[in-house]
């Protein structure tokens, strides 16, 4: 429906998270924490991959790669959102707004298909292990990781000229940073097209990755019930777990997030969503990799000294 008494506005308000007021000091700390310990977490994770020759393979090339995407995506986001619950929230101009926005969605959508990566590359090396090598080589690496990069530019774009082409007469948004539905929420126009074309991308850009995955992971499964022996079985089911964690995450928010009805939740529950999918599954990425992953383990214990190197 178009809004009556429409003024244009130059500038957006965030909300943020006016409604748990009384609660914002333990949020600051408890969000500040999390931010912290992701940050330090994923550039962790980078640093070992790229000094140690045994983490230098196209599964950890896959994993650096999605650490620094989500390091970059936690800073385009949280470090607004902790400001706005010290009350030192500013204004964003609508060009400001578009910037953090495309990089969102971009950083978003890349680490959806960075997954899909990691998926493709656990499918090589259990079920054609002997041409392994040769089917991942750092030329096919390299162009998974840059049509990750590219498919997310390529929507950020598209989302970014549709939403705003929109004419806005409000200026409050109900979030806590520039998401797509917030904004399009704002305008004075009949945004009915708009969400169409919004659910339709965000659909292609969850559903198409994570059907991949699950086909990936049908094909793995498949191949790992036929080795003979169970130790060999545990061991193939060892190399998939982090990545299979972190996927089922992943997808499930980003799934309940833009693929549900428009209605279905309240703003809260719309930003205890998003809280999970900006602030808790970039630490997951780390946490699972370091606490679950062997290799990974022991790649830390050899750089502060404490393993001799193989």
């Amino acid at each position: 429906m178009k809004k009556e008494n429409c003024t244009v506005v130059s500038e957006f308000v965030f909300q943020g998270f006016s409604s748990f007021h009384e609660h914002q000091l333990t949020l600051f700390v408890v969000f500040l924490s999390l931010y912290l310990l992701t940050l330090a977490g994923n550039v962790i994770i980078v640093t070992i991959i790229s000094i140690d020759r045994h983490l230098h393979t196209p599964m950890y090339f896959f994993l650096s790669m999605l650490s620094a995407s989500e390091t970059v995506y936690t800073l385009v986001i949280v470090p607004r959102m902790l400001s706005s619950l010290r009350g030192l929230s500013q204004p964003i101009s609508l060009a400001g707004c578009a910037t953090q926005m495309f990089f969102f969605i971009t950083l978003a959508i890349n680490n959806c298909f960075l997954l899909t990566a990691m998926g493709y590359d656990r499918y090589v090396a259990i079920c054609n292990p002997l041409r392994y090598t040769v089917i991942m080589n750092k030329r096919v690496c390299a162009q998974l990781v840059w049509g990750a990069c590219g498919i997310g530019l390529l929507v950020a774009v598209i989302q970014i000229s549709s939403v705003f082409r929109l004419p806005f007469c409000d200026r409050e948004v109900a979030h806590y940073f520039c998401d797509i539905r917030p904004v399009m929420k704002l305008s004075c126009a009949d945004t009915t097209l708009h969400d169409i074309l919004n659910f339709i991308i965000s659909s292609l850009v969850i559903v198409v990755p994570m059907g991949l995955v699950f086909i990936s992971y049908i094909l793995i499964i498949s191949t790992i019930l036929k080795i003979a022996s169970a130790e060999g079985r545990k061991k193939a089911f060892a190399t998939c777990a982090s990545h299979l964690t972190v996927v089922i995450v992943h997808y499930g928010c980003a799934s309940i997030a833009y693929l549900k009805p428009k209605s279905e939740n309240t703003r809260d529950q719309d930003q205890l969503i998003s809280v999970t999918y900006t602030v808790f599954t970039p630490l997951l990425n780390p946490v699972v990799y370091t606490l679950r992953n062997k290799e990974v383990k022991d790649a830390l214990r050899r750089a502060i000294g404490k393993k001799p190197p193989a």
